[in-house]
């Protein structure tokens, strides 16, 4: 979709609710949208956010098949709950990674790594959508302090809703603990922020991934691209 959507002001647009952007989000691009679930406390407040609008709503997630067993059962556990398919768009498996690379490529060629399991698998989630929606928080890590509610993501050429901007972890918890939500058990342990087995350990914010090294994104959310 071009970029000529009118959409409300930045003020009105920073006044809307989480409900209310997902609201116009699934209203402006029937069909056309999808959530991005990474199966964290994010994903657990929008799945019960975007259900509540439209029961059949789109959701896609990324098997980079290095997920946590925890990861794996809440997909499932979602999946139930909700009575819908989370669409899945995989990377190379994890022999056809080794075969072509060598062992532990995200060890030595992180950024090829993340090109190969994530961000490629991504492109292919987008393509045919006018817009997706992402849990981005802005509080999360610099990287992600000007994230708008809603805007155009010049990166992926499409709209990028970020309803929970504004949003704290104390907010995410307090929604999942009112409504009883299924969540990450790995939150309960310590890990803020869930990516991959092999680069993921506790830590506050974002700094629990990859780390050791100076990463905080994985190429999927490009700063300055409406986050």
């Amino acid at each position: 979709m071009a970029t000529s959507l009118q959409l409300p002001s930045d003020t009105e647009i920073e006044a809307m609710s989480a409900q209310d952007v997902l609201r116009y989000s699934l209203e402006q691009f029937p069909g056309k949208v999808a959530l991005a679930c990474s199966f964290q406390k994010e994903e657990s407040v929008l799945l019960d956010l975007v259900f509540g609008i439209e029961p059949k709503a789109r959701v896609f997630a990324i098997d980079t098949h290095y997920l946590f067993p925890e990861t794996y059962e809440l997909w499932r556990e979602v999946e139930q709950r909700y009575e819908t398919t989370v669409e899945v768009f995989e990377g190379p498996s994890a022999e056809e990674l080794a075969a072509a690379h060598g062992e532990e490529l995200w060890a030595h060629k992180p950024d090829l790594y993340l090109a190969l399991a994530k961000v490629e698998p991504l492109v292919r989630a987008l393509g045919g959508l006018d817009a997706w929606i992402t849990g981005i928080r802005r509080d999360q890590s610099p990287t992600r302090a000007d994230a708008p509610k809603l805007g155009w993501d010049a990166a992926h050429e499409l709209w990028k809703a970020n309803p929970l901007a504004d949003w704290s972890d104390d907010d995410c918890w307090s929604y999942i603990r009112e409504r009883g939500l299924p969540y990450n058990a790995l939150h309960d342990n310590g890990y803020a922020s869930i990516g991959d087995t092999h680069s993921t350990v506790p830590g506050a914010g974002r700094e629990g991934r990859w780390a050791g090294s100076d990463k905080t994104e994985c190429g999927l959310h490009t700063p300055g691209s409406a986050a």
